[in-house]
């Protein structure tokens, strides 16, 4: 289908939303006090090696140290340096890559790095939660056609160039033109490019890094060596493909500088852009802002009246699938069937759109037959095919529920636009007015002995002093006459409504 790249673009705000086929199947926010750092490279100090978690946090200039695993330290060793062609896989998502390498054989990291080094560094996944951002120091440079590897001598093709004589011969093109001592990944986009489109892109990353190099020599740690594309134009680099005709942005000023990048990096490509001047938002006039505001809900209908329930911790998300108001037109197998695979279709949909990454556990309603299961597991898979991130059903456990794992680099787009909730402070639900009555009572019997023949002050929410003297007026006189005491009860209209202090005075 067609794709639409439409990109709101403000002075603090950028957000790109990608159409396929007029509905949303992508949307990234990028705010100026919160730049994306994924792809930056840093001069950085190792401020602490930990031989137990074979890790070690470096300082690169982040308001929290970098976390660096051994897997992720450059070694010289081709056997050892082999191991990182995984990570490689991960960050393009696009190289070839081995599997089942023994991980007993990395180096020790005390043995590789030690305190107070000073290292080249890349930001290999955002600062997630209370984590600050993991680094590696194999470094990638991406371009439109390759990605540059600097640091290790190897030639990978994208698996998603599946023609067999296709790979071959962009393989024979980057051994034909790779420099010595400097890897090369053709990029999807690659396919059926010429030589002289992959030697450009070759020059221009080589000018990059060279840059990158040199700002290095001369640079002491923490400092950033080099930045990689904001939002709208690391959009333009990865995204922009044969089905993507139009690219339609309401910033006159991103859109000149567009028309620019598109001339300069991307002068094959066969894209519309045009400079939305309507009065409707443009958000609006797509109606990609209702989607956006759906994004925080934990309800998600399905067409035929079933519903889907997200739930996002900080490294795991459930969802649970619910027939709903769906009751089905010939039996109780066909309705759940029809409604799992409806709800296989929108899981794949929902984790591309907002961007949830780690461990997906999913709970389908309950099926008898095998080949119903099989038909939404395939349904599944199909749809988690056409993701951009890696992502894969990696098991169904014995109670029937499918665990899947997506790539994930930064923040979902749910936790960039939404913060806990300052009363349940993300819990979701908040003590009982009742329960907090019974704290208090408690809290004074707790401190009554102490303070004989003296005044304690109770200062609540208003709600919780109105149900103490409605309920527990009684118990508060057996108190004050047991202990002697004078205890004052105050409503105060600012307190949270679990928030109360009992004090004396």
């Amino acid at each position: 289908m067609p794709k639409d790249i439409i990109i709101n673009s403000t002075v603090n705000e950028v957000r790109v939303a990608i159409l396929d086929g007029g509905s949303v199947s992508e949307i990234y926010v990028e705010r100026a006090r919160n730049k994306g750092i994924v792809g930056n490279i840093y001069k950085g100090k190792v401020v602490k090696v930990l031989p137990g978690m074979q890790s070690a946090f470096v300082d690169v200039g982040l308001s929290k140290a970098c976390f660096l695993h051994v897997a992720d330290v450059y070694v010289e060793d081709a056997e050892l340096f082999s191991l990182l062609e995984d990570r490689v896989a991960d960050v393009m998502d696009e190289t070839e890559v081995k599997q089942g390498k023994d991980e007993n054989i990395y180096v020790p990291i005390e043995d590789l790095i030690r305190e107070g080094q000073e290292i080249t560094v890349q930001i290999a996944k955002e600062p997630i939660g209370q984590k600050g951002a993991r680094i590696t120091t194999h470094l990638t440079i991406p371009g439109r056609h390759l990605v540059l590897m600097p640091t290790y001598d190897h030639i990978g093709v994208s698996r998603k160039i599946e023609n067999e004589a296709e790979r071959e011969r962009l393989k024979n093109i980057l051994t034909e033109i790779k420099p010595e001592g400097i890897g090369l990944i053709a990029r999807t986009v690659c396919e059926g490019s010429n030589i002289d489109d992959l030697k450009a892109d070759l020059d221009y990353l080589l000018r990059l890094w060279n840059k990158t190099n040199e700002l290095s020599k001369k640079s002491g740690a923490p400092a950033l060596l080099y930045e990689d594309l904001d939002l709208i134009y690391r959009t333009l680099r990865d995204y922009t493909n044969d089905d993507v005709k139009k690219i339609i942005v309401d910033n006159k000023s991103e859109y000149l500088k567009i028309k620019e990048f598109v001339r300069e990096f991307l002068p094959n490509a066969n894209l519309k852009i045009e400079l939305y001047e309507g009065e409707l938002p443009i958000f609006d006039y797509y109606n990609i802002e209702i989607e956006l505001n759906r994004l925080t809900d934990r309800r998600v209908w399905l067409k035929s009246g079933g519903y889907i329930v997200i739930d996002q911790a900080e490294a795991l998300t459930v969802i649970d699938v619910n027939t709903g108001k769906y009751v089905g037109k010939r039996n109780f197998e066909e309705t759940i069937l029809k409604t799992n695979i409806e709800a296989a279709k929108e899981i794949a949909w929902q984790l591309r759109l907002r961007n949830i990454g780690g461990i997906i556990i999913v709970d389908f309603i309950d099926m008898e037959k095998d080949e119903h299961k099989e038909k939404v597991l395939k349904t599944l898979e199909d749809e988690l095919a056409n993701d951009r991130a890696k992502a894969s059903v990696v098991n169904i456990s014995p109670l029937g529920l499918y665990e899947i794992t997506r790539k994930r680099v930064q923040e979902s787009l749910t936790k960039i636009l939404t913060e806990s909730c300052p009363y349940c402070e993300g819990r979701g639900v908040v003590k009982s007015k009742i329960t907090i009555c019974y704290d208090i009572m408690r809290e004074l019997r707790r401190i009554a002995p102490f303070f004989i023949k003296k005044s304690i002050l109770v200062e609540a929410h208003p709600d919780i002093v109105d149900m103490i003297l409605s309920y527990e007026k009684e118990s508060i006189d057996d108190i004050e006459l047991i202990y002697n005491i004078s205890i004052e009860i105050k409503s105060n209209e600012t307190y949270h409504l679990e928030h109360y202090e009992v004090v004396p005075y």
